[in-house]
């Protein structure tokens, strides 16, 4: 088996909710943290000892705002990992962090207890923009922990939100140009959407409109290229060697492991798929079912599909199962390229990759026979 595995810790607290945010968080104080990490000690454990897959190649906290959680609770979890888990040489540990914090050293502790890679949470370089985001720290305050990670880190990533309402290309390429500028070797460029029941949905606030988002989308691309960024996802850009392993997990179709409040997994059991939640609940996915969701991730790389890596992870032949003339249509449309071991979009199929992936799971899947 070539299916690769990283782990998922999701530490759901916040500071603040940010009102474009529609992942699972809680605002609260007096977390009882080491309660709370005895849990997330006991279901790695038990993952541990369900999964097919016994290395782990990427261990990734996310949130919510996992930078919340202490140095020593993080060493208590990575410890466990390492107790339950054979770790591929150089495994990729990932922490998101934003800019403001109370601790000093914080970061300097992190990088002791097991932290190697360290992503960033500054979302915006203009004051404006920050206020907008609802985000509780300065630009200032962004410089100078951009400063201490890159000198404590090698391995680093900055995400920002672009298409805001009112933006201009001439903004976006001054904001951009700060941000290659600093040396992070991966960035995070999300295109802001309105998501249902968000505080910015209530308001009616609007994004961007598609054709300013499109010519962002552009000039992000091509900007960052110039700074010796490569385009690998839709919205993620990395230098040679840089790029996250445990996100590509997610978008090839390997399994991950998700621990916590809010967190998911996927995971072969006894040579069947499995969907996780929280509280350790499983769910059998058909081979058709993961079929789909690879196709709904797989796209969203410039690399594109890998055909053989899909029939690995969900047994449904390639040939088969996609109808060659839908396929046909959109290389002509000059949306994809099919070729022998991939499926992959074009740049243009990027622009309206929404749109490119309905098509296929709509009406390339033949699934009747299956």
């Amino acid at each position: 088996m070539t299916i690769r595995s990283g782990l998922y810790i999701h530490w759901p607290f916040c500071r603040s909710k940010c009102p474009y945010c529609d992942f699972f968080s809680k605002v609260e104080k007096n977390v009882p943290q080491d309660a709370l990490v005895d849990a997330y000690l006991d279901d790695i454990k038990y993952y541990a000892e369900l999964a097919d897959v016994k290395t782990l190649g990427s261990v990734f906290f996310g949130g919510g705002t996992p930078s919340l959680l202490s140095p020593y609770n993080i060493g208590r979890i990575l410890e466990q990992v390492a107790a339950c888990w054979q770790l591929e040489k150089g495994a990729e540990i990932s922490l998101e962090a934003n800019p403001n914090t109370d601790r000093p050293g914080l970061f300097s502790d992190l990088r002791k207890v097991g932290i190697n890679r360290l992503s960033l949470g500054i979302q915006s370089l203009e004051p404006e923009g920050l206020k907008f985001l609802g985000r509780t720290h300065s630009v200032d305050d962004a410089l100078k922990a951009a400063e201490e990670v890159l000198t404590l880190f090698d391995n680093t990533s900055a995400d920002v939100i672009y298409a805001r309402p009112g933006q201009s290309s001439a903004a976006w390429q001054k904001e951009l140009g700060a941000l290659c500028s600093f040396g992070f070797k991966h960035l995070s460029l999300y295109q802001l959407t309105i998501e249902e029941g968000t505080p910015f949905a209530r308001k009616g606030i609007k994004a961007a409109d598609d054709e300013t988002a499109a010519q962002l989308y552009n000039l992000s691309r091509d900007i960052l290229a110039q700074h010796g960024y490569l385009q690998y996802e839709v919205s993620n850009y990395a230098k040679p060697g840089y790029e996250c392993r445990h996100n590509k997990l997610y978008w090839q179709g390997d399994d991950y492991i998700g621990v916590g409040n809010g967190a998911h997994g996927r995971l072969h059991i006894g040579g069947e798929i499995f969907a996780t939640t929280h509280p350790r609940k499983l769910e059998k996915l058909s081979s058709l079912e993961r079929a789909e969701e690879l196709v709904l991730m797989g796209l969203r790389l410039n690399q594109g599909i890998d055909k053989a890596h899909f029939e690995e992870c969900c047994g449904q032949n390639w040939d088969h199962l996609m109808d060659s003339k839908v396929i046909a249509r959109l290389v002509q449309e000059g949306l994809v390229e099919d070729l022998p071991h991939c499926l992959r979009p074009t740049s243009s199929g990027l622009l309206v990759l929404n749109a490119v992936i309905a098509e296929l799971v709509n009406n390339a899947m033949i699934v009747g026979d299956n």
